[in-house]
């Protein structure tokens, strides 16, 4: 069933959120805190990781990189673009509706908390690879999986920020559910090089979230989402 991985992430993340909400009510604000720091670092690994996983490459007794130019051209004008559309606007009204839906209007830490959790949670190497998996071949596995680990970051990002973290199921739901079709339609035809590239810069984008999580300075991470395309689409 097309989809149905999709749906168990979904799950997952709603899970660790209300699990997170119930943990964080019990601890001081220096110990929401510093969960903060340690999610914080945690998406900067998981980043750096992926992104690592393809500029590395073994040749003979010593590593090389690829993916510079392709990084630099992907990003450079997936920010114009981004900044041209106002992606992070977008999500912005987006919570500022869930946040008023919801009954949070009160919450001062809603809109913010959705932002970097609806980041963290849908831009990643194994959101987009899992969910054309999850189309093409009906293989639920990497979403599984990354649902187990959206419930952690979710429980620990509910626990220091509050509730707006667990209303990032809502664009995980509709970001990898539209994946996951078009994957179904078309994805036998999706190059493999460019699904790489893909994931090469959705990794450093998460590292990007990771950064937002330690810093005062934020980066407008869903203003640089086109450069997603552009590196599957860039001939480098």
């Amino acid at each position: 069933m097309p989809g149905l991985g999709t749906l168990i992430n979904v799950a997952c993340i709603l899970a660790g959120g209300l699990c997170g909400l119930l943990f964080g009510r019990r601890v001081s604000e220096g110990m929401r805190e510093t969960l903060m720091a340690a999610t914080g670092v945690a998406v900067l690994f998981l980043g750096a990781g992926g992104a690592l996983s393809y500029m590395l490459t073994v040749e003979g007794d010593g590593l090389s990189t690829r993916g510079t130019m392709l990084m630099i051209a992907s990003l450079a004008l997936g920010a114009v673009a981004g900044e041209l559309l106002n992606l992070e606007g977008g999500v912005a009204r987006l919570g500022s509706w869930l946040r008023e839906k919801s009954g949070s209007s009160g919450d001062s830490r809603f809109i913010s908390a959705f932002v970097s959790a609806s980041c963290t949670v849908c831009i990643g190497a194994m959101a987009v690879v899992g969910s054309i998996r999850d189309g093409v071949a009906g293989d639920h596995s990497v979403l599984v999986a990354k649902g187990v680990l959206d419930a952690i970051i979710i429980c620990v990002m509910a626990a220091s920020q509050g509730k707006g973290s667990i209303f990032s199921a809502v664009p995980v739901g509709l970001f990898q559910g539209a994946v996951t079709a078009i994957a179904f339609f078309a994805g036998p035809f999706f190059p493999q090089d460019a699904l790489e590239r893909l994931s090469f810069v959705g990794s450093i984008l998460i590292f990007c979230v990771g950064l937002n999580l330690l810093r005062r300075t934020q980066i407008r991470v869903a203003n640089l989402l086109p450069a997603l395309v552009f590196a599957a689409a860039l001939p480098l």
